[in-house]
């Protein structure tokens, strides 16, 4: 077996064996987890897992048993997993931007505007069916409820350092000069004309501010976040999978050359 042969069938074994932990993740969230909030991560983590399985196969028996249909597939299916992540990368450095959000009156948080995003993502974060999903996990999750306990008088509640979720979804804009009483509930606004959001503010702890625009601008600073973050990654995965592929090609050449040797000398 020649040195890209050999390299081919290691770096494929170790993806086979990445693989593994991939699709067991995808069966635990489907045994552990029945609702809206994790879903919809079931099917996309198991088929990535198949997915990955099926081609490092391809590649190892493909360059161990030097069988010419196999990396052939294998190195079509490579080629099209770099180009789509290559497209993805681009379009994520170009729907996401570095910097949102601003902090209003010499808070330690940051509050999140809507139209600081760019129109694709406030679209997907906008459509009914998404947001239905979404807004079910946040009320599921009561991650709003330790806020009252964590931050017990307004003072230490405007120094909380919030995250972009916390900050959208579980109180009012600051805008609407609400009334504390506690972390999630807000009362009595004396300036209810400044945000549309201000209406849709709620003192019940499984709506509060689950409907705002605010929350939504929320949750799109957090998705902002992870693919910028993604993107980078993407970047090293990119440059492996391209080294990847050369040696792939380097097998494949070897074996249709000794493949024509066997059949020019017999």
């Amino acid at each position: 077996m020649g040195l890209s042969d050999s390299l081919v069938s290691i770096l494929n074994f170790l993806t086979f064996l990445l693989s593994i932990p991939i699709i067991g993740a995808g069966v635990w969230l489907a045994k552990q987890h029945s609702t809206d909030c994790y879903r919809f991560l079931q099917g996309p983590v198991i088929a990535l897992g198949v997915f990955i399985l099926l081609v490092s196969l391809a590649g190892f028996f493909g360059s161990c048993c030097r069988v010419t249909c196999l990396l052939w597939i294998y190195l079509v299916v490579m080629f099209l997993l770099i180009l789509l992540l290559l497209v993805f990368t681009i379009f994520a450095f170009v729907v996401t931007n570095k910097t949102a959000g601003e902090i209003v009156g010499n808070k330690g948080y940051k509050e999140y505007k809507l139209g600081d995003y760019s129109t694709w993502l406030r679209r997907q974060v906008n459509k009914t069916s998404n947001w239905q999903k979404i807004e079910s996990c946040l009320s599921e999750s009561n991650f709003c409820d330790g806020l009252r306990n964590r931050y017990p008088t307004k003072a230490e509640f405007d120094k909380a350092k919030l995250s972009p979720v916390q900050s959208g979804c579980c109180k009012p804009p600051t805008g609407c000069g609400c009334s504390f009483v506690n972390a999630t509930y807000w009362d009595t606004c004396s300036n209810t004309s400044a945000d549309p959001d201000c209406g849709s503010y709620s003192t019940n702890s499984t709506i509060l501010c689950f409907d705002c625009k605010s929350c939504r601008a929320g949750v799109l600073q957090n998705i902002n976040k992870d693919w910028r973050k993604v993107a980078q990654i993407n970047i090293i995965f990119l440059v492996f999978l391209v080294v990847v592929y050369t040696v792939g090609c380097c097998a494949f050449k070897n074996v249709k050359r000794s493949r024509y040797k066997k059949r020019s000398f017999p």
